[in-house]
């Protein structure tokens, strides 16, 4: 049997994996969105996660690829022997329970509930826009930092490597974007460059603004949604809190703020 302080060890290291593990839509850490609800670690070595998302009808395909997520981040610790992981209060929870807990693979539990969906599609779609915002971030740190466009697109991998960026979200996203670099065979040696396309392409210097114009509109995008998304968690689960600095545009959104508190402008 565990003591107390063994099951809070194992249970860290479950939480540190699951930091792995992020909403495909708007790439962000499940434990950051507060999706995780509980994890318990039982001295079978038998792990339990339970998690929920924002609203009860969340796309089912993202439902599926956390599921699986959780599962595949668990199972890499060397002293797990079985994993169950529950999605709660959703429209297809016990589907993807059924999935991700049986013996059935993702790729068939997924065909089954995607609508004719090719998952590998899907899983693409999100990576795009990870990179797009993972690059996004490094490349305007390189900006701040003084870097001439010409410097920042002719960059090679082992350069970038040794830079030290000194704010945490650029610090954050330098080896997320590396990874994404080097999984999609982007770069693979020192002399490859830092920067290209999601498609493999250089960046002109001439081309490098409208290059970051665009990835700044997908990144808008993916901060809306993320803030619409615990906007949504609060509201359902009742833990609305309005800031210091007042009500945002989600608060309008979910109608936490009354209508006579908005001034005309």
């Amino acid at each position: 049997m565990l003591n107390e302080i063994q099951q809070s060890e194992l249970a860290t290291a479950v939480w540190e994996q699951l930091e792995n593990v992020s909403d495909p839509e708007l790439d962000e850490p499940i434990t950051d969105m507060g999706f995780v609800e509980r994890v318990e670690v039982f001295a079978s070595e038998k792990v339990e996660v339970d998690f929920r998302l924002p609203t009860y009808w969340c796309s089912p395909n993202f439902a599926f690829l956390m599921a699986f997520g959780i599962r595949q981040e668990v199972e890499k610790l060397s002293w797990v022997r079985e994993v169950t992981v529950t999605l709660m209060d959703h429209c297809f929870d016990a589907q993807v329970n059924a999935g991700v807990n049986g013996s059935c693979s993702f790729d068939e539990v997924f065909s089954a509930y995607s609508s004719g969906e090719e998952l590998e599609n899907v899983k693409l779609k999100f990576l795009e826009k990870a990179f797009i915002r993972r690059q996004e971030t490094v490349l305007l740190a390189l900006q701040q930092a003084g870097y001439s466009a010409e410097k920042i697109v002719t960059m090679k991998l082992g350069e970038f490597d040794r830079i030290d960026f000194k704010g945490e979200e650029e610090s954050r996203q330098k080896p997320r974007y590396r990874t994404l670099l080097i999984s999609r065979n982007l770069a693979s040696v020192s002399e490859d460059l830092a920067f290209v396309t999601w498609a493999g392409e250089p960046i002109e210097p001439r081309n490098l603004r409208q290059h970051l114009s665009e990835l700044r509109s997908v990144r808008i995008n993916m901060e809306f949604n993320g803030a619409l998304c615990r906007g949504l968690s609060n509201t359902r689960y009742k833990e609305v809190e309005i800031g210091a600095d007042g009500p945002t545009l989600v608060d309008f959104i979910q109608g936490r703020v009354p209508p006579r508190n908005v001034e005309s402008v």
